[in-house]
Parts: structure tokens; sequence; C-alpha cells
């Protein structure tokens, strides 16, 4: 293990001294003549799009070696994931119900507690990842509220095969191949994935491991064929399949009573788009999708192979879709959509299947008025089977001050109901050992357990939370995206959002395997605020710099105003004194960092085919559950204390590039927190070999 360390950091730091003048590296981080559609839902150069939004290509995920989807993200300024009950994204100090996860447009279903578990996206054919930040509803609907992710998949250009392999620190091991097919008019884009792992054990003392053995696959075609300039089909679909492992104790420690068994995962789209150009001035596009996930786990007791708990969950979307694009000029152009959407959900203890419908429109209108102005209008409209009506309008502009200046606003609003999972989830990780219940389902969740002897620890008291209601919201961004010279790039960006009725996902009760039990709450009148800056600059021909940060208040106003009132109190847990909470002990909201920060260093040099990085995170202390019986944070023993993780990676190209060995380790310094944060692994090694072939 040593000569490994040794053997990586001399090869790291050897090529940092390399200094010749070579050619521009491909990490494109200057390039504001990149074009991105998520912002928009149209075609623009990065330059002239007035909304905060970061662009994560290619090269930049190669470099890393990066194999799933929220190790990617987890290194962006801005975005936290929460790894407590999946591994979702928090964004602008929202859950990850409010981020839209997006694959080439479409949206991805499946959430868990309001999370999309992140780590079943591959990510060895993405072309490139588009991160929009603030209120995105006019265009994407109630869970865009924090804006949007989108990953675009590579497309066919031209012949070419390539083959990868990646094995690391707890067999883990990761294979991709991929062919691309062009001729004339036809092309085809084919990829395949296996993921596998044998999982870690962060408490050895007790039955069962902090993540257990699992296994999955992705398979991916997409298919392009143009039938003239005008008129042009396009056809992708999507195949995900997982298969889990179990194992824990529902005993006692004087007379344990072991539970094993297996869960599967499946995740299936089916995409079909039309694209006619009428004229010069006037394109449309016609959008079927399709999607289904579903889950199942039957669990037996290793004693006498009786069932423990079987389950089952199946959600399917359905949504056809017409989006029309028309130039009325340079400076003036409209966006008009619409579309329905059927969704549905059946699962072990639903009342049958739950359905919801919705019928919608949008409109975009940009307009130029002069050449340093861009504004753009927006709205939705939203027809819900359950919730009725709601409109979500936007405007965004974006004034050149100079040309090194420009200055950047949005404001835009928004509603998210209730849905099927937060009123009626029943859902018990096979993996990972946590458990969410829907609001309708928690209190008797949590005296099953405890008759289960499953429950170490009540944090929050369900009764004492009642039913959930939709919740609505208004928010700000404002900011500068400054380029004081050509080598650097600045964007700083403030924002704030106000929330009444906030659906927060909420730690109930804590496990006697170390993970937790989670739901939702209502909270009435919420803000999150902050700012952040990022940089990125070019020291000389080799060298990168990246850095972010983000500084962020979470809190609920009605609580806010009680402790200024001097209306909540709290316990002492060992003395039982009670006093006031002052408003300085108040920490705001659960699961909120005030700080966190990102610094990367690449280097590349295309002559050698050499490549290397290092890369650290630090996440500030956030409050993980209530310890004292007032609901809320206020005390230091609700904390996790805040932590830094560094990575680090070097590559090299042989063979005219067309081999690729790579090497790194991810947690260098080993960084672990069994109690509350069984999702980091600790340290992580693994090498891996990419081979292509191309036709010239």
């Amino acid at each position: 293990m040593r000569y490994f360390f040794t053997l990586l950091f001399v090869a790291f730091f050897s090529i940092l001294h390399a200094q010749e003048k070579l050619p521009a590296d491909s990490l494109k981080t200057l390039n504001l003549g990149e074009v991105v559609v998520t912002a928009t839902r149209t075609e623009k150069l990065l330059a002239a799009v007035p909304m905060l939004v970061t662009i994560i290509n290619q090269q930049q995920i190669k470099a890393m070696g990066s194999l799933r989807l929220n190790e990617v993200l987890q290194e962006q300024t801005g975005l936290v994931i929460q790894t407590n009950h999946g591994n979702g994204i928090q964004m602008q100090g929202m859950n990850p119900d409010y981020t839209l996860i997006l694959i080439d447009g479409e949206p991805l279903i499946g959430r868990t507690a309001g999370t999309l578990e992140l780590s079943r996206l591959a990510v060895g054919n993405i072309k490139q990842i588009e991160i929009v930040k603030g209120p995105s509803s006019s265009l994407y609907g109630s869970e865009a509220l924090a804006g949007v992710v989108n990953i675009i998949t590579e497309n066919s250009k031209t012949t070419k095969a390539t083959l990868s392999s990646r094995y690391g620190t707890n067999n883990t091991l990761d294979i991709s191949g991929s062919l691309s097919l062009s001729k004339n008019k036809f092309g085809a884009y084919l990829f395949a994935n296996r993921y596998s792992t044998g999982g870690y054990a962060l408490l050895p003392q007790t039955f069962g491991q902090t993540v257990e053995p699992f296994h999955n696959y992705t398979l991916q075609g997409k298919f392009n064929y143009d039938f003239s300039e005008k008129v042009k089909f396009s056809l992708s679909t999507r195949y995900f399949i997982e298969n889990q492992q179990s194992n824990f104790d529902i005993g006692e420690p004087q007379n344990p009573n072991f539970v094993s068994g297996n869960g599967q995962v499946k995740d299936m789209n089916f995409n079909p788009i039309l694209h006619y150009k009428i004229s010069d001035k006037w394109k449309t596009q016609f959008r079927f999708y399709n999607s289904v996930y579903e889950t199942n786990s039957k669990l037996n007791y290793l004693v006498n192979k009786e069932v423990y708990d079987e389950t089952f969950f199946r959600q399917t979307f359905l949504r056809p879709e017409i989006q029309t694009e028309y130039f009325l000029s340079e400076k003036h152009i409209f966006t008009l959509g619409a579309g329905k959407i059927w969704e549905s959900v059946a699962a072990t203890r639903y009342n049958g299947t739950q359905t919801f419908s919705t019928n919608y429109a949008f409109l975009q209108y940009e307009f130029q008025p002069v050449k340093k102005l861009n504004l753009i209008f927006g709205g939705r409209f939203d027809n819900h089977s359950a919730y009725g009506s709601q409109l979500s309008p936007k405007l965004s502009l974006q004034y050149d001050i100079t040309p090194k200046i420009a200055l950047r606003a949005s404001t835009g609003v928004g509603f998210k109901a209730p849905d099927f999972r937060q009123l009626y989830l029943n859902f018990n990780n096979a993996v990972a050992g946590y458990s969410v219940f829907g609001t309708e389902e928690l209190g008797a969740a949590i005296a099953q357990l405890q008759a289960q002897n499953q429950i170490a620890e009540i944090l929050l008291d369900p009764s004492a939370i009642g039913k959930i209601k939709a919740e609505k919201s208004l928010a700000y961004n404002f900011g500068f995206k400054i380029k004081p010279i050509e080598k650097l790039l600045i964007n700083l960006n403030f924002f704030r959002n106000d929330i009444s009725n906030l659906i927060e996902t909420q730690v109930f009760a804590r496990k006697t395997n170390g993970q937790n039990v989670f739901s939702y709450r209502n909270l009435n009148e919420v803000f999150t605020q902050g700012v952040e800056i990022d940089a990125s600059c070019r020291l000389d021909q080799n060298f990168t710099f990246f850095a972010g940060y983000q500084f962020l208040q979470a809190k609920d106003k009605n609580i806010i105003e009680q402790v200024n009132n001097g209306e909540i109190f709290k316990r002492d847990p060992q003395t039982l004194a009670v006093s006031r909470v002052s408003s300085k002990e108040y920490g705001g909201l659960f699961g909120r960092s005030p700080h966190t920060l990102n610094v990367k260093l690449f280097y590349e040099n295309q002559q050698r085919g050499i490549s290397a990085n290092v890369r650290g995170i630090y996440r500030g202390k956030y409050g993980i559950g209530d310890r004292n019986g007032n609901l809320i944070l206020d005390d230091d023993i609700e904390y996790v204390s805040g932590y830094f993780t560094w990575n680090m990676s070097v590559s090299k190209e042989l063979l005219n590039k067309k081999l690729r060995l790579q090497t790194g380790i991810d947690n260098i310094f080993n960084q672990k927190d069994p109690q509350n944060i069984p999702n980091l692994a600790g340290r992580l090694l693994w090498v891996s070999v990419n081979f292509q072939i191309s036709k010239n």
C-alpha cells in the first residue's frame, strides 16, 4: 500500500514540473462559445444565456476518472450530495425533490423520499452535463424549483468503438463498451455498462455490511435518420437493472435474529422524436416519452427461511409533447410547447394504483432590444388532476455592462404538491439499510420497527407533525459574469428562495444498524439564501485551476419569530435543566451546510499524453437530527462536523491515443464517519484501462 501511494504522488508531482509551452488543453474551461440547451430548451451560446449555467464536459469527467453521476456532481460549486437516503443533489439549500434530473432533455423517474438515486447513472457515455441553477418551473414544471441537471449523452458522429474497465477497492469493477456507426443519413450509438461492488462494513461488529454487495447493468441505444434537410427522426432507449443483497439483525445483542434477502431495481425508457424544419424561421419537435421504474425485494429469516418482508414498487410516466420555435427576427424569438402527462404508482401497502394526470403549456419570448441587453420572459401553466391549476412565470435578463462584465438576474415562481411517495411510500433499501415512509404510513411503520427491535432512538415524534400540504415558492437570482483577463472567468451569484409549506425530508428515527428512518414535514415559512462564487483560471498552457465557494442560510421564519419572542425552550439531556433557545443557537434547517468549498488543479500535456489532477471538497458542519426534544436545530450534539475529502488521478495515453491508462485515489486521507455518513466509504484506490478504435 505504501509503495502505491509513493508511486502515485511521485508520478503526479513529476508531471507538475513539466512546463513546455504546448497547445491549449481540451478542458474548455473558459469557452463561452459552447452551446447549451437546458436553460431555454433551445440551442444557445453559453455567453448569451441570462441564467447561471455550469457545463461539465466529457474531458473533465474522463480526467476525474469518475464512474457514477453522483461522483461528478459532488465536486461542483453549490451542489451538495445528500447521502442519508440515497445519493441525491441539494441545490441552493433545497432538497433533491426540487432539482429536476434529465437525460437528453427527458425526466428520470423513480424517486425515493424525493431523491433520485444518482449512483444508478453511469457516466461512460456522457457528452456533457448542463446545470441550471435557479427556478426553472416556467419550462419544466414543479420539480425544477431549485434548478435542472441535464445529462446529454453521446450521438453517432463517426464510426468508432471503445472498451474500458476500472477496478478498485471493495472489489469494485466497472466495464463499459460503446459502438458508434455513421453512414450517409443513418447513425447509431450503442452503450453498455456493468458495475459491481463487494460493498463495505464501517461497523464490523454488526451483522451485515454498511453497503451490501450489488451489481447493475446499463444498456442505451440512440438512433437517428435524416429523411431530408427538413425532416429528421431520432430514437433513444435505455434499460437499467440492479440486483442487491441485504443482511441485517432484527434481534437484540443477547438474542440475534438474522434476516437476509435480495432486491432488484429496473429502469426503462423509450423516446422517439421527430424534428420538422418548416422554414428558416419555424421549426417544430414532436416528442414522445415513456418510462417505467420498478423495484422489488424479498427478505427471509435465516433460521427458518420464512418470509420476513416482501415488497414491490412500480411507477410509470407517459408524456407526448410538441414544441415549436419561431424566429420573428434575430431580436424576437418565440418558443411554445404543450403536452400531457399520465403518471401512476402501484406499490406494497398502497390502496390499489394511484394515478395523476397533468395538462400543461409553456411560452417563452426572447427579446434583444439593444445589443447589450438580452431579456427572456416565460411561463408555464399546469392543470393537475389532484391539485388544480398553477401558473409559473419567470423573467431573466443579461446586460453587458462592459465587454468584461455582464449582469445577470432572474426571478420566478412555482409550486410543488405532495406526490405519491410523500404520502404513501413504504420503502426499505435492501442495499443501504435505511427506510423511508410517506406521512400516511410513518406512525404505523415506526411502531412496527419498534416491535421488531430495529429502532435505536426516536429523534422526532410523528404525532407532532400532522399532515403535509402543497408548497409554493418565489425565487430570485442576481449576479455577475466577470472576465477581467482572457485566462480568468468568475461567476458571482446571489440567490434567495422564499417557500411556504416547504415539504422537508426529515430523520425521524435511527435504526440499530446505524441507518435512518425518513419521512416528511411542512415548514411553514422558509427561506434559503446565499451567495456562491465560481472561478476558473488557465494558469499556463498546461495547468487549469478551479475554485468554488457557497455561503448558505436556510431557516424557518416561524421558528425565528418564536425564538426572538422567547417561546422555544430546550432541555439539557444530562442535567435536565430547561433554558430558552437564543437566536444565536438556532442553526436553521437540518442537512444544510453554511459553508461549502471545492478546489481543483488540472494538468494536461497533450503532446506527451499525460494528465493529472488533485481535487478537494469541503462540506461544513450541518444538522443531522433533533436530540433535545424541541424539534429544531439548536445544540452542538445535533451537528455533523465539517470535513474535507481529497481525490486525485494520473493518466497516460499510448498507441497514438488509442490506449489510456489511469490510476487514482478517492478520499486520499481516509475520511470516515460511520454513525452519520455511512456512504462515505473511506479511501478508495483504483486503476482503469480504456481502448478506442476509430475509422479515419
